[in-house]
């Protein structure tokens, strides 16, 4: 009842400063990630640097900040869901609501799952691979029976309430925008309701929310990177719903320009 009543009051405190903050982190590295894999709806879990990186990386620079959180929203995916229970713990707020919603599961990359980037690269050339990776409208080849993660994606419990006209088979980065829009909808008029909100989901799908918030273009939004565990702090104006001041990315400047260009590059 104490944390109800505290909430309550934060809440309000929140409607009265006219502006509220978000959070948007991407998840601490993934084994599939570490080996340099397309993972996509693949359920794969966190390395155990990505552990670490969600508790050193996001909650240390988290706590820094002195950031406080009401609810936490992430994708059915356990590399989001364990990141979010990482960095709740370090932050000792255990307690916050989970939403975990498949509209914001990492974009699906159809048949290129579990495949190599560099293999893959070497075999159709960089300029194809990174036309699937990033172009707007770049469509991996539909994930089939082939696959030897196509049974474990079709059969995940975890996915039984995705309608069956909207699981897909594979995704382009604009089919991934436009399957965040409403849920971006909803956690923005929770923000604008004064709940803060802390987001933890994947790579495009953060990118794809970046595009909700920030309204880049196609062009400029193919450009941009997404380290994993550095946390993305936006303010707004409550009455206004428009952004207020900087985009700030909490923690060392230099090891997020290194990390975007790591995100950035094919790899070995």
């Amino acid at each position: 009842m104490r944390e109800l009543c505290e909430l309550l009051q934060c809440q309000a405190n929140n409607l009265m400063s006219r502006t509220n903050q978000l959070v948007l982190v991407r998840h601490g590295e993934s084994e599939f990630n570490l080996k340099n894999l397309f993972c996509g709806w693949h359920d794969a879990p966190l390395s155990a640097g990505g552990l670490e990186e969600a508790r050193s990386l996001a909650a240390a620079n988290l706590n820094e900040a002195n950031m406080v959180f009401d609810k936490v929203y992430c994708s059915r995916l356990c590399r989001s869901r364990t990141t979010v229970e990482a960095i709740l713990s370090e932050m000792q707020c255990s307690f916050l609501p989970i939403v975990s919603d498949w509209r914001l599961n990492e974009r699906h990359y159809g048949n290129l799952t579990g495949v190599n980037k560099r293999v893959l690269a070497n075999q159709y050339g960089e300029e194809q691979v990174q036309f699937w990776r990033r172009n707007y409208d770049g469509l991996p080849p539909p994930i089939n029976e082939s696959n030897i993660y196509y049974y474990q994606i079709a059969n995940n419990p975890a996915f039984l309430d995705v309608p069956p006209n909207e699981f897909p088979l594979t995704e382009s980065m604009r089919m991934c925008v436009d399957r965040v829009a409403p849920i971006w909808l909803e956690i923005k008029k929770e923000v604008l309701m004064g709940t803060r909100i802390l987001l933890v989901v994947h790579g495009t799908v953060a990118r794809a929310l970046i595009k909700h918030i920030e309204g880049f273009s196609e062009e400029q939004i193919e450009k941009v990177n997404i380290p994993n565990s550095v946390p993305i702090v936006y303010e707004f104006n409550i009455k206004s719903g428009e952004l207020v001041g900087d985009v700030k990315y909490l923690g060392d400047s230099q090891y997020i320009e290194k990390m975007k260009k790591k995100v950035a590059a094919i790899g070995d």
